[in-house]
């Protein structure tokens, strides 16, 4: 196990409750607390499952501040801070590093699809605009780019702080290649929590996950499992709770982890638009599976 990787283990890819359109301050602490008692490494705000989209930028940096005070000691933050403008990344990323994140998770720019060597620019003007050490978040369903084996290859070469990669295409043959390309220093974390143990298999360091809001231990134990060398300790836990990292993406995240995590009373079950609460047939089904799995009890 490499612990000497800086963001190695579990983060858990924080949801933003809300309650009446507005950021649920006493629900985000009740969230971080549970998150160090279970285990897991670090947090993840305001990234995709956070809903950075639809927050504006008042509510997403102080979203960063409640969470880097919150976890002072106990949890390390990776803010999310990217953007499809290098201008406004820049701008978010300096916020979290005044904040005192422990690091930026940068998303592809989305909707303007830009080419890898725009990419590779974009990326590194983040990079040499922070000091703060840099994942970079390769997902292309929700993008439309993917950021190519040899861009990473690329900036972590010209990019002392660009220091890993949140791999979300669904693909393990990635992993084996971005392993094949970068140094051993370099951290892969994976993007889907179905995918989290073939993906430590292929050379994977980790998880951004979203399981982890609602089953922090066993998340993190089984990714500690495989690191220390408990490959069949990691494959039961993987086993009991694969019908439900499927069934948290039944409809799009985080619609399907507020839903669980509103039936077990934690936070109240608001989105905001364009996303939508579950469909009563996704509903059902979800909490057939968290039942299931021993996470609800059933009634």
């Amino acid at each position: 196990m490499t612990d000497r990787l800086p963001f190695a283990g579990t983060y858990t890819a924080l949801v933003t409750p809300f309650r009446a359109g507005k950021v649920d301050a006493a629900a985000l602490e009740w969230i971080i607390r549970a998150q160090a008692r279970g285990g897991v490494d670090g947090i993840v705000p305001v990234g995709t499952t956070g809903e950075s989209p639809t927050v504006d930028f008042d509510e997403h940096i102080e979203i960063v501040k409640m969470s880097v005070a919150l976890s002072r000691g106990k949890l390390k933050v990776l803010a999310g801070t990217g953007g499809n403008s290098t201008k406004e990344a820049i701008y978010l990323t300096r916020a979290a590093e005044e904040a005192g994140a422990d690091g930026s998770l940068q998303v592809a720019p989305y909707y303007n699809r830009p080419t890898q060597q725009g990419l590779f620019e974009h990326f590194r003007a983040i990079a040499s605009a922070t000091k703060l050490p840099i994942i970079l978040y390769s997902i292309p369903g929700r993008c439309g780019v993917e950021i190519a084996v040899d861009t990473v290859r690329r900036l972590a070469d010209r990019c002392p702080n660009i220091v890993g990669i949140k791999e979300a295409g669904g693909n393990v043959d990635r992993v084996s290649q971005l392993r094949a390309a970068l140094k051993p220093s370099f951290t892969i974390l994976s993007g889907d929590d179905a995918l989290t143990l073939p993906f430590l298999a292929a050379g994977a360091n980790g998880v951004v996950s979203v399981a982890s809001n609602i089953i922090p231990r066993p998340v993190s134990n089984l990714v500690r499992a495989f690191r220390t060398g408990k490959p069949g300790q990691a494959l039961k836990l993987h086993a009991k709770y694969y019908a439900l990292f499927k069934d948290l993406f039944i409809e799009t995240n985080p619609a399907p982890v507020k839903a669980a995590m509103a039936m077990l009373r934690w936070i109240e079950e608001d989105v905001r638009l364009p996303l939508v609460t579950l469909a009563p047939a996704s509903r059902a089904k979800l909490k057939a599976t968290l039942v299931a799995c021993g996470v609800l009890k059933k009634g």
